[in-house]
């Protein structure tokens, strides 16, 4: 039986959740992120949006042109501002922060690290990558 993680806001509004493994753990650097974030980078996991479901709530969403140059949505609550998640067609990229356990997030590699910021200490062991490696 997979595992079921589960997630949400800050006030409890929207609440998600999630089975299996992620396909991907990362500390994201792009300005969008750190725009979004309000740091030095957004640490997301992606998983399969076949395995992700709202189960509690409707999120408002904003869309962006993102540093690739694709569109991106950001889902965030509009009751506390929490960001989410980037919902996308077969993935969905959520954000360590929201997770109700987000000790479990262990990233596996830097992107974007070309718009990294100076005073950002990354972490010396991760790989890292200017931007996502294609899947």
């Amino acid at each position: 039986m997979p595992s079921c993680t589960t997630g949400g806001c800050e006030c409890g509004a929207i609440r998600y959740q999630f089975t299996g493994e992620p396909l991907a753990s990362l500390n994201c650097h792009c300005r969008d992120c750190q725009r979004e974030t309000g740091g030095a980078f957004a640490p997301i996991l992606i998983v399969a949006a076949a395995t992700f479901t709202i189960t509690c709530g409707a999120p408002r969403h904003f869309d962006v042109i993102a540093d690739n140059g694709r569109p991106a949505r950001r889902a965030f609550c509009a009751d506390c501002g929490s960001a989410l998640f980037g919902p996308g067609p077969d993935t969905v990229n959520i954000r360590a922060g929201s997770l109700d356990d987000p000790g479990m997030f262990r990233p596996r590699m830097d992107i974007y690290t070309a718009s990294a910021q100076p005073w950002d200490l990354m972490d010396p062991d991760l790989p890292k990558a200017l931007k996502l490696p294609e899947r």
